[in-house]
């Protein structure tokens, strides 16, 4: 007869199944050695089983669930890691971890509540569930993160994660339908293979695909990274010292980079954008999404828009100097800013500072801004900058509930369309005729259009056919530190003199 081994006996004890037999084994000692025997078993089986499997399956209580998507907490993650990582069982099988992050849910929380991008979450933690295998782990983070451990894997290989990461994204790319309305989605991903795991442990798992995450979400929208730890900087912690953030503003850590925006006729630089950077000397490269809320709260919002214009305007008088003409920059002023009673002469003063005329400047304003504004004084600053020459764009168009009316009240010169109606634009038939719908009353009012988020070849001819001025995105070009533009304007150059223009759509 054979004999079962040690690792076969501690499958065993360890499987829920063990539980069955508890009642004939305590039986069998009370018949053999009387209540004593039966006390002393009772005590001791369970420690004698921990002692050999380090597992107590069979009285082991239900995790704890997020109360939305019904999903195991972070716990469950590392105990499943852990599982898995503590057995190296004898077929070589291993596992791996991945985070997930549904983005753009601030601005759909925005612009259609609370109560919708609950539904996209919970849309979301379904398709990701429905994309794993039975025994994989998913569970529910902060905020609109996710985590993943996989079951007991033979190939966890960069490769396997990588093709795993698409197939993900790929679930979560796929149109949301609620509330009669179509809503899109993107997601980063971060993973951590064996191989480049800091430690064997789960904690450690977690804590590399974190930082993975940190680097796909500063590469830009629907990236995917690797843990590396020759690459990737430490996470951040999860709050900021306000201290270093107002340090950070005066020292010129806090500067703009700069996104390109082109002509969908001629492919020519019209502008850019200066998109507020944190270059941390020890994190790195930080967005916006996590300081702007600090300095907010400090009150600088004022201080910060004072030296992205400095910066830029700097900028621009620099490419002028070397010969490289960027017609003019947009920058997003503030509720706060737009309220100050002497704004006019405080940007009339910075613009004669750098020998600009007032075309040079673009003035940005949230959509949201001219809705919700009973305050004077914003409307008659907004009416004194148009009079002295700058342009008026109204930004993020589409998310909030500005009307004709004060479109027209504001002497908006151009709106941006936001990116949730340009993904997928040349896929998605509704998605066209809301931008067509958009276009075609942007035309009536004369006012130019540029469509913002543009990630794609396919969304920016998309966008040339149905008659949008500007495009602004990724498939133009990421957003640029100073030092990089005028190389990146003479390469752009140089591609668009033999590119064929795109036709637009007649009528």
């Amino acid at each position: 007869m054979k004999i079962p081994n040690v690792a076969t006996v501690k499958r065993l004890l360890a499987s829920p199944q063990s539980a069955a037999f508890l009642p004939a084994i305590f039986l069998a000692t009370y018949w053999l050695g009387g209540e004593t025997a039966l006390i002393i078993t009772t005590i001791l089986f369970p420690a004698a089983v921990y002692a050999m499997t380090g597992d107590t399956t069979w009285s082991r209580t239900p995790p704890e669930t997020d109360g939305l998507t019904g999903l195991p907490l972070r716990p469950a993650i590392l105990v499943a890691l852990d599982h898995v990582l503590e057995r190296h069982d004898s077929k070589g099988r291993t596992t791996a971890c991945l985070l997930i992050e549904v983005e753009n849910v601030a601005a759909l929380t925005a612009s259609y509540g609370t109560e919708t991008s609950d539904k996209l979450l919970k849309i979301a933690a379904r398709r990701i569930g429905d994309t794993m295998r039975e025994h994989d782990v998913v569970a529910k983070l902060d905020g609109n993160r996710f985590a993943v451990a996989l079951a007991p894997v033979r190939r966890a290989d960069l490769e396997t994660l990588i093709q795993l990461s698409s197939r993900i994204q790929a679930a979560l790319a796929e149109p949301y339908s609620i509330d009669a309305a179509k809503i899109y989605a993107s997601a980063s991903i971060g993973f951590c293979t064996p191989r480049r795991a800091p430690a064997q442990s789960g904690a450690a798992y977690l804590d590399a695909a974190e930082a993975a995450l940190m680097d796909a979400i500063h590469n830009g929208p629907g990236s995917i990274r690797a843990y590396s730890a020759d690459r990737i900087h430490r996470p951040l912690e999860h709050s900021i010292d306000p201290d270093e953030v107002g340090m950070a503003l005066e020292n010129g850590h806090i500067v703009p980079w700069f996104q390109p925006q082109v002509s969908t006729d001629t492919g020519e630089v019209a502008g850019m954008e200066a998109l507020a950077r944190w270059e941390h000397p020890d994190n790195g490269v930080i967005p916006p999404s996590k300081f702007l809320p600090v300095i907010e709260e400090l009150g600088l919002l004022e201080r910060l828009g004072e030296v992205i214009r400095f910066h830029a305007m700097s900028a621009i008088k620099n490419w002028d100097q070397n010969g490289v003409h960027i017609g003019s920059i947009s920058v997003n002023f503030t509720a706060t800013e737009l309220a100050n009673p002497k704004l006019v002469e405080k940007l009339s003063w910075e613009l004669d500072r750098f020998e600009l005329t007032p075309d040079r400047l673009e003035i940005e304003i949230l959509e949201n801004v001219i809705a919700a504004t009973d305050d004077d004084i914003i409307p008659r600053n907004i009416r004194a900058l148009k009079a002295i020459g700058c342009r008026i764009d109204l930004d993020d168009y589409g998310t909030g509930h500005a009307s004709i009316a004060n479109i027209r009240r504001f002497c908006v010169d151009r709106i941006k369309i936001d990116r949730s109606y340009v993904t997928r634009c040349d896929l998605d038939r509704n998605q066209q005729d809301m931008l067509a719908a958009i276009l075609t009353m942007a035309e009536r009012l004369e006012l130019d259009t540029l469509a913002e988020g543009v990630e794609t070849l396919g969304e920016h001819a998309m966008l040339a056919q149905l008659g949008c001025g500007y495009v602004q995105g990724f498939s133009v070009s990421r957003p640029l530190r100073e030092s990089q533009v005028q190389d990146w304007v003479v390469q752009h150059l140089k591609k668009i003199g033999d590119a064929p223009q795109i036709g637009r759509r007649a009528g």
